[in-house]
């Protein structure tokens, strides 16, 4: 199986299976889904004979249809779409249509990917290959900027928690020991789930 280039490509996280806010694969599915069918530019696309604008890193997202094609009840990706809203993983809006046989209603959700730039960087400014090796440069010095800098107990907490930088909605990674969890952003009371 070939792939072709000029279906693009997006940027993702390995652990995105292992994100403590989907409860199942098939919930981790629907958010690479999100991530690749998000519009690289902004740009009209045709929805069911409507002209509909999206900026870079937004999405058509007809919910029921999108149940339906994932195997899944409305209700489910409802929740999902809400808890992902909670987590300030995207924002969404209602865009407005003419209804007709194939789409009953008058509004279908653009669902908007927070941080869409962030991780997916723009064509022509620079190669996949820079980009990379940028961003990875840049975490394996600060990894190892933290880690100095608690041998020499400077930034150690009571609990030798190392910060990765790596940010999952309201939670974040963080070392100890050896060991890597995720830790609630600003709520401490919230007990730290191991990553495996």
């Amino acid at each position: 199986m070939s792939i072709s280039r000029s279906s693009g490509y997006f940027i993702c996280y390995r652990n995105v299976w292992k994100h403590p806010v989907f409860k199942n694969l098939m919930q981790s599915a629907i958010w690479l889904y999100m991530i690749s069918s998000a519009s690289h530019k902004d740009k009209n696309l045709s929805f069911i004979n409507n002209k509909i604008f999206v900026k870079r890193g937004e999405l058509i997202f007809p919910l029921r249809k999108n149940a339906k094609n994932f195997n899944i009840t409305y209700s489910e990706m409802r929740s999902l779409v809400l808890r992902l809203k909670r987590r300030n993983m995207i924002l969404t809006r209602l865009a407005h249509l003419q209804p007709n046989s194939d789409h009953l209603r008058q509004t279908v959700t653009i669902i908007s990917v927070v941080n869409y730039d962030k991780f997916q960087y723009v064509d022509g400014e620079q190669s996949l290959t820079n980009h990379l090796q940028r961003n990875t440069n840049n975490n394996t010095n600060n990894i190892t900027n933290i880690s100095m800098d608690l041998k020499n107990n400077v930034n150690k907490s009571s609990k030798d928690i190392v910060y990765t930088g790596n940010h999952f909605g309201e939670f974040q990674e963080v070392i100890i020991q050896g060991k890597r969890y995720h830790k609630h952003r600003w709520k401490d009371e919230i007990p730290l789930k191991e990553i495996k």
